[in-house]
This record gives structure tokens, sequence and C-alpha cells, in this order.
């Protein structure tokens, strides 16, 4: 065996037998020459290697440090149960990770990344997202992606730019994103709804208001819906696909947090799109932090020029997609992934057992069991808000539901939007027990 390789091995060992902590700091090159009997070459062979592999990362003139498996305590308030929250858990942020990933894009793309660049975003990162998106059953190239600062920018940038039908209103479920839904309010849109439920949209209404001819675009979340927590089955996505492409209107989905479900069976309706008529959007605010402030647009030929014309200069930080560029290459982002998936995972099912415990009829849940959100719907007798004050005071956040709907929309159900993202499994049983204990209270006044 070479001498790097050697080296490499006997420091993985010492990693997993619990000599080389997570976060821990290596020897020097210098030092770990003399103490393997080797060059220094050598040394910095085996440490590069090691890198590869993200066993471990570097800090210019600090050394290299051993890459953390668990993200150290955030300093979560143990005394507030946060079903409110929407943003990943801090304990789980992949501080580390990112780290290496940063100084290795000052690294590998240097200058690019102090210029105001190409306003379609890092070529290398857009290449990348062709592959990364292609396992969602996104199939696309490069000229057809823009990274955004976030994808509220682009939903702002879609709502106001015109479209090939020529068509000025914006459909939107009920109820829906709520700060898209302020945005479109803000700016006098023309809007028109179509109610959503735990159990999906009406299709032949929603074919009624394509054949209209006043549609624009169709703004929607097919999978994790936002508040409800739920998603399209097949029938209702290829259903929306094939309508869109019959009426001419154009599908805008907000897939914000698909990495965040489960695979299986799960394709968008970009997937079934013959006829390019979906734009696709992927946030990846959701799964690694918020204030990385990335996402990306999957365009149809037909739009990009004028999505390019009234975006302008809103170009997404550099360096932060050169971070994310390499942090997907390196297969960080898909191991995180993973762990964020599971860890939810195991959260909703403690959430669905702690409903079997408390429940007893009196809240109706939607059926998720993955994502973030999941949704209480309460009896029209309670006093929606007086619940969520009530539950405020006993340090429990959670979300009335009515902030989800524009402000003219009546028809609106009575439901408080849960959170798992933040909420700590151990503080899951006590919420929910109390969510129940306040709506009954809140049946009795």
């Amino acid at each position: 065996m070479k001498k790097y390789l050697e080296i490499l091995a006997d420091i993985e060992q010492k990693r997993r037998i619990g000599i080389f902590r997570p976060g821990q700091k290596l020897p020097s090159v210098r030092q770990a020459a003399n103490l393997y009997g080797c060059s220094i070459n050598t040394v910095t062979r085996a440490y590069a290697e090691l890198e590869k592999r993200h066993s471990v990362y570097s800090i210019p003139q600090s050394g290299y440090y051993m890459v953390e498996d668990e993200e150290e305590d955030a300093g979560t308030d143990v005394k507030i149960i946060d079903f409110a929250s929407s943003s990943p858990d801090l304990n789980v942020f992949p501080y580390r990770d990112f780290q290496h990933c940063l100084n290795k894009a000052i690294d590998t793309y240097k200058y690019q990344l102090f210029t105001y660049g190409d306003t379609k975003g890092l070529l290398a990162l857009r290449e990348t997202l062709v592959r990364h998106l292609a396992d969602d059953q996104v199939f696309t190239k490069a000229s057809q992606i823009v990274v955004t600062s976030g994808v509220q920018q682009a939903l702002q940038t879609i709502a106001k730019m015109p479209f090939p039908n020529g068509r000025t209103t914006v459909l939107v479920e009920q109820p829906s994103y709520n700060l898209f839904l302020k945005f479109l309010e803000a700016e006098g849109q023309t809007v028109k709804v179509i109610a959503r439920t735990a159990n999906g949209i009406d299709l032949l209404q929603l074919e009624e208001l394509f054949r209209g001819g006043e549609i624009k675009c169709f703004y929607t979340m097919s999978r994790h819906h936002n508040p409800l927590g739920t998603s399209y089955g097949v029938r209702e996505k290829k259903t929306i696909a094939r309508l869109a492409a019959k009426y001419d209107v154009y599908v805008i989905e907000d897939d914000y947090i698909a990495d965040l479900g489960d695979k299986r069976g799960f394709d968008p309706i970009f997937a079934y799109d013959q006829s390019e008529h979906v734009v696709y959007l992927k946030s990846f605010s959701k799964i690694i932090f918020p204030g990385l402030r990335l996402g990306a647009v999957v365009l149809p030929e037909s739009l990009l020029h004028h999505f390019h014309s009234y975006n302008g200069q809103n170009v997404a930080a550099m360096l932060s997609q050169a971070a994310l560029d390499i942090y997907i290459k390196n297969g960080m982002y898909e191991r995180h992934r993973e762990k964020i998936y599971r860890q939810y995972e195991s959260r909703f099912q403690t959430l669905h057992d702690a409903l079997k415990r408390y429940n007893e009829g009196l809240l109706e849940v939607a059926d998720a069991q993955s994502g973030v959100f999941t949704n209480f719907k309460v009896p029209q007798a309670v006093n929606l808000e007086r619940v969520v004050e009530r539950l405020k005071e006993r340090g429990i956040l959670v979300t009335s539901g009515k902030v989800f709907y524009l402000s003219d929309y009546l028809a609106r159900d009575k439901f408080l939007r849960i959170s798992i993202s933040r909420a700590q499994p151990e503080q899951i049983d006590e919420g929910v027990k109390a969510v129940v204990e306040e709506v009954k209270r809140g049946m009795n006044v």
C-alpha cells in the first residue's frame, strides 16, 4: 500500500474509534510527516484525498480539521415549543460542511466571485443543477435555469412580467403562500382563486377557470403545500399539466421543499409537462439555512427573454452560488438532505402518535408524513386567534391559518398551521397535548 493511503486509512480509523473527534484539528503537515516518517508531500497528498472524501476540511493559515458529523447545540430555547417557524432546525445546520465549501469556492473560482457575474447565475452551478434536478424528474438545460436570490424574488418577477398568452390574471389556491399573496395584493394584480383543502382541488372547477381565457398563470405547490402540508396525487398532477397545455395557461410550480419528501412516486407536475407550460421553482433555503437566499427557476424557452428583462440585475451572491455548487458536487447536499428527511419523518411520526393519544376526534388533521407542515383544522365554534394567544402564553408557538388567505376571501377554513422543523422531538408530545387542551377550552367559551 502506498504511504499516503496508509496515512489516510490511519486517520479514518482513528476517527472511527474516537481518537479524532468531529471538529478536532489534525496535526500540521510537518508534524504529521514526523509522526508517520514520510515527506511533507506525502502528508499533503493524504490530507488532500481526505478533503476530497469530505472527511476533513481546511482553513487557510490555520490547518486541517475533522468534518463534523452532528452540529453543536445552536442554543434552542428549550422553554419554547416552536410549531410556528418554517426555518430549518439550527441544531442540524451544516455549519462545518458549508464553511468548507465557502473556503473551497474561494480557492476554486477566485476572481469570478468578485464580479457582477452572469444574470442567469454561475454557469458551473447551473450545469450542476441540470444533474441535480434530473433526480427529481426535472429534465432541462443550463440555459433554461436562472439562479435567483430566493424563490420569492422569482415569484415577484413572474407575477409582473408578460406571458405569451397575453393574459394578466394570476390564479392562486386558497389558502396559499402568505408572502406571495401579500405581494399580489400590494401590486394590485388581478387575481382569481380556487379552494384547496387537505383533499386537493376541484379539477372540474380548475378546467372551467382555465377555459375562461383570463388566466395568465396558476400558482401552486404540488408537493408539501404551505400551509396545508399535503401533496397532489399523480392523477391531479397529470390533469393540471394536460389542462395547462389545452388552454395555454402556465403553471408556476413552487417545489420549495421537494428534497424533504419521499422520492418514491413523488414526481412534480413538471415531469408530466409535454408542452413547456410549467415553470419550476426550487429553494435551497429550507433545507440548508434561510440566509443562503438561493433559488433556482427552470423556465420554458418562451419565457426566458421576459424573465431576464423583468428580473434585471437581481443576481444572487456569487460566493453563495459557488459554495452551493461545491456542496452539491461533493455529495454533501444529498447527505444532509437524507439526514434532515429522516429527522423530520421521525418528528412527524411522534406528532401522529401524540394525536392518537390526545385528539379524540376534536381536530381534523392532514395526513402529512414528510416535509415541514401539517394543519390542525378546528371546529367553527372555536375562536382561533384566542387559541393562538393562549398557547403563546404557555410557551407554545403556532400559526393561525387566517394569514394564508387573501384579505377579501371569506370562505376560510379554521386551522392552525403546524411546523415540525423547529419543534424538538421531546417537546412534540407536550405541544400537541396543549393544543388539544386549548381547542377544547375554546369550545366551552
